[in-house]
């Protein structure tokens, strides 16, 4: 599939609207993610801040097919993916990919150095969720498995490592699974 991508810019109306759709229906099975139509235009909007990312994916007669956004942090030495969403319906087919990769080249671009992302795991999607990871918690990660198509291991294939898990960040047994990536060492390692 062909696509490109682009900035998401505040002005263009019709895409945050668009973008904003997808959000709420490719989280809807999240607990504590955008449920609404006011809460997807709200973190949308948000992605316009100072010194953000925001990059939107498009099918060649221009229809988004994905969104991502990024959050500078550390004095920029970090950018945290936040959020990815692909259309339900084009998942599968590169899109998602295309934008981490994208927005991974736009951080480097503004000198990062390290991609950062959390996971969360409020339905039961691996065996971290619905147990007591303290204090053994890198026991635990150390024996991670995906029973239902958890992204964690999305974000592996693209070169991202588990780093840490911050115990029922959503509620008792509700983890948020963090992961980042070196920008430069990849680079590192291309160039040589």
């Amino acid at each position: 599939m062909n696509i490109h991508i682009q900035d998401l810019r505040p002005d263009d109306e019709a895409t945050i609207e668009q973008v904003a759709r997808l959000l709420a229906a490719g989280f809807a099975a999240w607990p504590s993610a955008w449920h609404d139509l006011d809460s997807a235009r709200e973190e949308v909007r948000e992605s316009f801040e100072a010194g953000r990312i925001s990059r939107v994916a498009r099918a060649e007669d221009g229809t988004p097919l994905g969104w991502i956004g990024g959050i500078p942090a550390y004095h920029g030495h970090v950018y945290e993916l936040h959020p990815l969403v692909v259309s339900v319906a084009h998942q599968g087919q590169g899109i998602g990919r295309a934008l981490v990769r994208d927005l991974e080249a736009r951080a480097r671009e503004r000198g990062a150095e390290t991609i950062m992302l959390g996971t969360d795991d409020e339905s039961g999607q691996t065996t971290l969720s619905g147990v007591a990871l303290l204090p053994n918690v890198w026991e635990h990660v150390a024996r991670i498995k995906n029973l239902r198509r958890h992204p964690y291991e999305f974000y592996q294939k693209l070169g991202y490592a588990l780093v840490g898990v911050i115990p029922d960040a959503n509620g008792p047994g509700k983890p948020d699974i963090l992961m980042a990536k070196s920008l430069i060492r990849e680079e590192e390692s291309t160039s040589q």
